[in-house]
């Protein structure tokens, strides 16, 4: 079955959404993705107290990138990155949360990418996205693999960026905010401020970046970081809105460059059904329609 997935991936192929929209996958890999690294090239113990090896959870360069159909690819190009949490893959986020359907059903003219992190794994650690400079370089392969598909002209440079992901995924995006010496323009967590609070603070507070935490009762410390991160924000004086998921409205999402919604559900049902990543997506600060 891994196989046969994996075939589906590799080859390009247009997939319809609702019948009217799509998207086409391309799958490459990066030298410069998160893995392998060499703080994990002997395995490590994670978070579930099992001891993983290199071979099969630190060792995917892999990177997929998902192009809406409607692109209209110009002298820049927007990214939406997306960083899975623990116990998945790039290929089970996709499928399992409806990443590419709901990226396409958003309108937006930009490309999705899905890095691979640390594959089934109980464990946050970015790998090599904690270097000076290495998100820029895998953001230069992802521009080189769009202009050798023809997906964007030959002399495109990156737009915006908006940096995304569930639970784990924190801190390698909080990696990237310090060390990947690339602009970010937004930041959309779900269920995933477990730590690194002062520098999403400090990047939240910088000028007219966007940032949202859709976040639960049962992600076990992402609502008393978020409790955290309001106060201080209070303390800074700077303004931010508290939202009920229910509540959160396009209206309540483009009036607070600084977001925090609270949602009844689980921790690991928040992404999708309903598409809130999808509903994000079209109440961006940045990105364009196509």
């Amino acid at each position: 079955m891994k196989y046969l997935l994996a075939l589906f991936l590799c080859f390009i192929a247009w997939v319809g959404v609702r019948g009217q929209q799509a998207y086409r996958i391309l799958r490459f890999s990066s030298p410069h993705n998160c893995f392998p690294d060499t703080a994990r090239d002997q395995g490590h113990l994670d978070g579930d107290d099992k001891q993983l090896p290199r071979v099969g959870h630190y060792d995917d360069s892999s990177v997929l990138l998902v192009i809406p159909k409607g692109l209209h690819a110009g002298p820049t190009v927007d990214l939406v990155v997306w960083f899975h949490g623990w116990h998945n893959t790039i290929d089970t986020a996709l499928q399992f949360y409806g990443l590419a359907r709901q990226f396409a059903a958003s309108g937006r003219n930009a490309v999705l990418v899905l890095p691979e992190a640390a594959k089934n794994a109980a464990d946050s650690y970015g790998g090599k996205m904690r270097r000076d400079g290495m998100f820029h370089l895998l953001v230069g392969d992802i521009l080189s693999e769009l202009k050798r598909n023809k997906a964007v002209p030959a002399d495109a440079v990156v737009g915006r960026i908006v940096l995304a992901g569930h639970s784990g995924a924190y801190s390698v995006i909080a990696d990237i905010l310090e060390h990947g010496q690339v602009g970010v323009d937004e930041v959309f967590l779900f269920d995933a401020l477990y730590g690194r609070m002062n520098t999403f603070t400090r990047w939240a507070e910088d000028g007219d970046h966007h940032f949202v935490h859709w976040f639960t009762n049962t992600g076990y410390g992402p609502d008393k970081m978020s409790d955290t991160m309001m106060l201080r924000l209070r303390q800074d004086k700077m303004p931010f809105g508290l939202s009920e998921e229910a509540s959160t409205d396009e209206t309540v999402l483009k009036n607070n460059k600084i977001l925090f919604v609270h949602s009844p559900r689980e921790h690991n049902v928040i992404i999708n059904n309903p598409d809130d990543l999808a509903l994000l997506l079209r109440n961006s600060f940045w990105l364009a329609v196509f």
